[in-house]
């Protein structure tokens, strides 16, 4: 390993052999058409297949079901526009990393670093290839679940794959990611068409009376609205990988605006299409409603369903973990992380060694995992951190009125962020106070056990130590790569 000074290093490193560096990852590779398929595709992955089911029972009732669908739409919107701004102010890779840095200080940072990277990230993707799996093995065991030994077999294996191809190179994985959107927006559509013409042909019955034994509970609301924006989780990835970014005072912004609004139709539409063929207690039975879907309308087709899932849901982890590296990679070079973490490989421009510690912590959450709550835990404290954030641009109005503002929101809008955020994090715990929070924020606030020695007074030993382990991994995938 070579390493470079503290901070951003040289846009081009030096040609030499492949044992790594610090600086900039990616150099500049991901265009605006790779942007807006890096939101869609990591967007569009395994929720609109199993988040209606969630989504209906906190809601009880077709109609607020679909109002709930359309309300998370706006709301990512609303973020994703607080973050457009964010991310032409301060042009760093990292999410809200370097937002929370700028805006509350390092000990802020740090606890996001430290959730994110350990938790929320490799989370993340172990749900998302969890699904994978789920779909990927149903068609081999019909009639009923299959053993939970392959699907755990099946997610490890993906982990690694999408893990090796982001290590190889940021086009194969750019690339990667632009197939997947595709083949994805294709089930999408043939989804929607279908629905539209069920339609056409009268079938209108569960939209009738569609309020009615709808549910209005302050919490169970808010559950609603975790699983939902559990489907549009994704709308923040692009600002991850500012750095790497084309123009990104022009291609950030716009391709949110393209990305978002478009998922948002898509998914409206798409629990639109489900209700024409199944009824509320039907969606609620179906183990995966999507296929059942597809039974019903593509036979004797139906298998093109459960094979488009599993490529949209293999596209969404690639996504996702071509953005969780990056997260680690700048922690790493603030010094928030280990220093080996800060390291890219001079001859592909990856973050080598923050994608294998993602994967690794990814296969490790993927064999105990239970995806409801998985999907709730990770909801919990990242909309907590969504709320910091845009507070931090609020904050950022009167402390640093001296950073250029490219994308300028009404000051409003971050204001309603931070007033939904607190709902989220807050209702579910006032309705239905349960241990997973209480575990959550424990996790959180130990960061600091570890941030005086680590951080602050900077302990030697635990770099070598795990700088050692590396060297010995690193080659092995160096060679698995080329």
């Amino acid at each position: 390993m070579t390493t470079g000074s503290r901070g951003r290093g040289p846009d081009t490193p030096p040609r030499q052999p492949d044992r790594g560096t610090q600086g900039r990852a990616g150099d500049a590779q991901v265009s605006l058409l790779s942007g807006v398929c890096l939101i869609v595709g990591t967007m569009i992955g395994s929720g609109i297949f199993i988040s209606p089911k969630a989504v209906l029972l906190n809601t009880g009732a077709v109609g607020p079901c679909l109002l709930v669908w359309a309300a998370c739409g706006l709301l990512s919107t609303l973020g994703a526009l607080c973050y457009a701004e964010l991310g032409t102010m301060i042009t760093k890779s990292g999410g809200e990393y370097p937002y929370l840095m700028e805006g509350f200080g390092p000990i802020v940072a740090y606890l996001y670093s430290w959730t994110t990277a350990i938790v929320l990230k490799p989370s993340s993707f172990a749900i998302i290839t969890l699904s994978f799996a789920r779909y990927a093995s149903t068609p081999f065991y019909p009639g009923c679940t299959p053993p939970v030994i392959v699907t755990k077999f099946l997610a490890v294996a993906c982990i690694m794959l999408i893990t090796l191809v982001n290590c190889a190179s940021v086009r194969l994985a750019s690339f990667v990611q632009n197939v997947f959107t595709v083949a994805k927006l294709m089930i999408i559509v043939g989804i929607v068409a279908a629905g539209i013409v069920m339609l056409a042909q009268g079938h209108t019955k569960n939209f009738s009376n569609a309020f009615e034994g709808g549910l209005t509970s302050f919490g169970t609301i808010g559950l609603a609205f975790y699983n939902g924006l559990w489907a549009y989780d994704g709308w923040n990835q692009l600002n991850f990988i500012t750095e790497e970014l084309k123009d990104p005072y022009r291609n950030l912004p716009l391709a949110i605006l393209i990305g978002i609004p478009l998922v948002s139709v898509c998914y409206v539409l798409v629990n639109v299409s489900y209700f024409t063929v199944m009824t509320a207690t039907e969606v609620l039975q179906s183990p995966a409603v999507a296929v059942t879907f597809g039974d019903r309308v593509f036979y004797p087709l139906s298998w093109i369903v459960p094979l488009f899932v599993v490529l949209s849901t293999f596209g969404s982890a690639n996504g996702s973990c071509f953005t969780a590296g990056r997260l680690t990679y700048v922690a790493g070079r603030e010094g928030h992380m280990l220093k080996i973490l800060s390291y890219i490989s001079v001859r592909r421009y990856t973050p080598t060694p923050a994608l294998i510690f993602n994967g690794l912590l990814a296969i490790i959450y993927s064999i105990p995992a239970d995806i409801e709550i998985l999907i709730n835990y990770f909801s919990f404290a990242q909309w907590a951190f969504y709320g910091l954030t845009a507070l931090a641009l609020i904050v950022m109005r009167f402390t640093r009125k001296d950073l250029p503002r490219p994308v300028r929101i009404p000051i409003v809008f971050a204001g309603l962020m931070v007033l939904i955020s607190c709902y989220l994090v807050l209702a579910p715990i006032i309705d239905k106070p349960e241990v997973e929070y209480l575990y959550c924020t424990i996790f959180i606030f130990s960061g600091l056990v570890l941030y005086y020695p680590f951080v602050y007074r900077k302990v030697r030993w635990v770099n070598k130590l795990i700088s050692k382990f590396f060297l010995v991994v690193l080659p092995v995938w160096a060679s698995l790569c080329t």
